[in-house]
């Protein structure tokens, strides 16, 4: 696959940061996750199998319309058009984000027909692992992939240290509404900036610190293989019948999807290992309506805390039903009692009790982790510059021999199931994705293509 450069630029925003703001504070949330950007792929197909020279000719007004609207909206987000100063600080300089075009020498049809998850990282703008410190690299990083069919593929790398999955999400609404512009009936979106002051950072770094030893732990070596389960709305609701109880009425189609993964992967480590493992599942949580009024779901930031669940078990295998129970519990601690307290004088023996206990468990030799993220219900699949909304939203591969055990979970394009970007040991995922039961409830990487057939190249 030959991805050519074609350009590199910083778009600036449209108008000059104001002098007081040009020093934006990190929350202390925001020291929270380990990975230096929220990459993600949006994939535009050309609607017209017939017309491919006519958007071949429309490629430059896109482009333009791009840029220009993501002038304006860096406007609004003025520390995206910065550059990291430093674990505490964006310095929000306006020299604008990353912008690269690229051009493919293929169509988009022949990408999606079977994705290439580990070739995913080419349509995005810049390595995801910092060989070196983040201090003065830019907040925003954009690649336009242009297919030669007229179809796009938009590669954001946005530093992990003011999104987090509804952040992402609420730039990429704001993007895509200023680049509608009167065309659309929707207002424009202006992002909420308080998360520094609800949850302030001290200059110690003490978080950062505690929680780089809880991530730490958690990692393990080996080989990694990231695949793709879709579980459409048809097995969703039957997963949802089997986990129902009298202490979970009404699980989610999020809970029933993760428990049932999990279960499928300790039976994996089982198989792999010959006897069951303790194993830990944790959960990243949105406080954003779990506070006390709830917060703006444009806030910007990492309004995001930990639920573990923890199994010991012999070797009995676990319920589904008793998983979602284990979950749900573990997800529901996390309530506006909690959240005060995080924002209280507790905070830091509250926070740091969380993370030392995850991180005890994790780093105990004989245990299993898998963690679990949601980018269910963001809109994603609403991005519309003007031409379409995306056929497919995507996340990246791992092949590394370093590694947590990651599932993803997304919706897919039709909104009614989900897709889980599972990340394991080769060897036990070679199990997971044999495995009969998993498969009857979901398709193994299948061509995003294959939603819709009405989609031309």
């Amino acid at each position: 696959m030959e991805v050519e450069i074609v350009s590199e630029e910083h778009i600036k925003p449209s108008f000059p940061t104001p002098p007081h703001l040009r020093s934006f504070k990190l929350s202390l949330l925001d020291q929270l996750l380990p990975v230096p950007y929220a990459p993600i792929v949006l994939f535009y197909p050309n609607h017209d199998d017939h017309c491919a020279s006519h958007n071949m000719m429309n490629i430059p007004q896109r482009l333009e319309l791009l840029k220009k609207s993501l002038s304006e909206t860096l406007t609004r987000f003025y520390p995206l058009a910065g550059q990291i100063k430093d674990d505490l600080y964006i310095e929000c300089n306006d020299e604008g984000a990353y912008f690269v075009e690229a051009h493919l020498n293929f169509c988009v049809s022949e990408f999606l027909r079977q994705p290439d998850l580990l070739l995913i990282h080419k349509f995005l703008p810049c390595e995801l692992v910092l060989k070196e410190s983040a201090a003065g690299t830019f907040v925003t990083n954009i690649q336009a992939n242009v297919f030669k069919c007229g179809g796009i593929a938009i590669g954001l790398c946005i530093s992990h240290k003011i999104v987090d999955g509804a952040a992402l999400s609420t730039f990429i609404k704001a993007w895509t509404t200023t680049a509608r512009g009167s065309k659309s009936n929707i207002a424009a979106v202006f992002p909420n900036f308080d998360s520094s002051s609800l949850f302030p950072a001290s200059d110690d770094l003490w978080l950062r610190d505690s929680s780089m030893a809880m991530w730490g732990s958690l990692f393990r070596k080996g080989k990694s293989v990231t695949r793709r389960f879709v579980f459409p709305d048809s097995a969703t609701a039957t997963l949802k019948a089997q986990a129902t109880s009298s202490y979970v009425k009404q699980p989610s189609r999020l809970e029933v999807v993760s428990a049932f993964i999990w279960k499928h992967a300790m039976a994996a480590s089982r198989q792999n290992n010959g006897s069951q493992k303790p194993s830990l599942m944790t959960h990243l949580v949105n406080l954003r309506r779990r506070m006390t009024p709830p917060l703006s779901e444009h806030t910007m930031g990492n309004l995001l805390w930990i639920a573990a669940a923890a199994r010991c078990m012999d070797t009995d295998e676990a319920s589904l039903e008793g998983l979602v129970g284990e979950l749900r519990g573990a997800i529901s601690r996390i309530d506006g009692d909690f959240v005060q307290k995080m924002q209280g004088e507790e905070r830091n023996s509250i926070m740091c009790e969380t993370l030392r206990g995850i991180g005890k468990l994790g780093s105990q030799e004989e245990a299993d982790y898998f963690g679990f993220s949601s980018w269910c219900k963001f809109g994603f699949y609403e991005a519309d510059f003007g031409w379409g909304k995306p056929i497919w939203v995507s996340s990246i591969g791992s092949s590394g021999t370093v590694f947590m055990n990651l599932i993803i979970l997304v919706d897919t394009r039709l909104g009614d199931g989900i897709e889980a970007w599972v990340t394991l040991d080769e060897p036990e995922m070679a199990r997971l994705e044999s495995n009969p039961e998993l498969l009857t409830f979901a398709s193994l990487d299948p061509s995003p293509l294959a939603v819709d057939h009405s989609i031309g190249c």
